[in-house]
């Protein structure tokens, strides 16, 4: 019995499949697979419906010795403020490919000291809301020929950018915003081509939140007040 058929039929999802062409992509980088065995295994894996149909397409490549893992629960949204804790440990991603696609990194992942973006007809985007980081001071190395980067960081965090742009460019507009003490300084360098690398700041889904329910909190205390002092004034008509 192949290894095949050991593995449950179970039905890949989008992420899944994206797991597997980021494999791809990296292993063509790297010149591990040729152009033409790259385009090959791509559409495959654009066609694989489960787990046992994309398992061969990175059987022989590192890190990619079985079918991706069906997804555990999202793990709990990290506090929007507070960065003890967050910094050091090792990190488990150092690139991003896209040719003629796309990848993501974002929620729960450790940024290394350098992370490498690289886009050619196609995109990418770093979160770093929920991130932790290798080091306090990180550089991500963005290279964008023809294509686009992104970089979302969170409110207190410290951004230099020293990139280069040639009928292209690099977004300057977040650099200068004070920062949490303890927070990482990332470094955002490389070059780009008839490309772009945007940055933006943001706060966590769970961070609005927080504040929501913080504001409605304020509301009712503030009407609780309201009808305490009417009903005292009542009191003293009486």
């Amino acid at each position: 019995m192949t290894s095949d058929e050991h593995l449950p039929e179970l039905r890949a999802s989008d992420a899944d499949r994206e797991r597997v062409a980021d494999i791809l992509r990296d292993a063509l980088a790297e010149g591990r697979l040729a152009m033409d065995e790259f385009e090959e295994r791509l559409e495959e894996t654009y066609r694989a419906k489960t787990y046992a149909q994309l398992e061969p397409l990175t059987r022989d490549l590192p890190a990619a010795g079985a079918a991706p893992a069906p997804r555990e629960a999202a793990p709990a949204a990290r506090p929007a403020a507070g960065w003890a804790g967050r910094v050091g440990g090792e990190a488990t991603s150092r690139r991003g490919i896209a040719i003629m696609s796309g990848f993501q990194r974002k929620g729960a992942w450790t940024v290394p000291r350098r992370f490498t973006m690289f886009s050619f007809w196609g995109g990418g985007e770093l979160d770093l809301r929920e991130a932790d980081f290798e080091a306090a001071e990180v550089e991500i190395r963005c290279i964008s020929i023809m294509g686009g980067a992104h970089v979302i960081l969170p409110p207190d965090m410290a951004l230099e950018v020293r990139g280069i742009g040639i009928m292209g460019g690099f977004d300057h507009s977040q650099t200068g915003v004070p920062h949490a003490p303890g927070a990482p300084r990332v470094t955002l360098t490389g070059f780009a081509f008839w490309g772009g690398v945007g940055t933006s700041r943001k706060k966590t889904k769970a961070a609005r939140r927080a504040e929501a329910e913080a504001a409605r909190e304020q509301r009712r205390l503030a009407r609780e007040e309201r009808r305490l002092a009417r009903e005292e004034r009542r009191k003293r008509l009486e």
